[in-house]
């Protein structure tokens, strides 16, 4: 493990965390919490997207677990798993409003114009994005061996 100059992780990883059991859920609705960044270049008119170890020929935003021991404040977790999973560093410009996913057969479909209610949709998964603007992309990085990452 190295020092890194963000002060938003003091230490990178030279490999990923796997598993779940480190995993942190919403206490209130049963989601599990997820963190990421929106990478955007120096013009801020292109961002970094990886390609999805999930679904092979999809490009998504970085993102992963918030795991137990990385505190409540999530930026440490999306500043990680943006670490892991695409190899970039920068600066926190802001956190994004939260994002719930309710896709999924036992989550209700919400309607078009309906107002997100945690008693009314059980969310699967609940997104903490934050926008970060990229200062260094390092050409090997945890996952780099499993991923492609490219401006778009």
């Amino acid at each position: 493990m190295s020092q890194s100059t963000n002060p938003n992780m003091p230490v990178k990883a030279a490999e990923a965390r796997v598993g779940r059991e480190n995993q942190r859920y919403n206490p209130e609705n049963g989601a599990r919490m997820i963190a990421g960044c929106i990478c955007l270049e120096q013009s801020k008119e292109k961002c970094i997207m990886i390609s999805s170890s999930a679904h092979k020929g999809q490009w998504v935003f970085p993102k992963g677990g918030i795991e137990l021991d990385e505190g409540d404040d999530f930026v440490i977790s999306a500043v990680r798993e943006t670490w892991e999973e695409a190899g970039c560093e920068g600066r926190i410009l802001k956190k994004l409003p939260i994002v719930y996913d309710t896709r999924g057969a036992k989550a209700p479909v919400l309607k078009q114009g309906e107002d997100f209610d945690p008693h009314k949709v059980i969310p699967k998964l609940e997104f903490h994005f934050y926008e970060m603007l990229v200062e260094q992309l390092s050409p090997e990085w945890p996952e780099s061996s499993k991923r492609e990452r490219k401006e778009g």
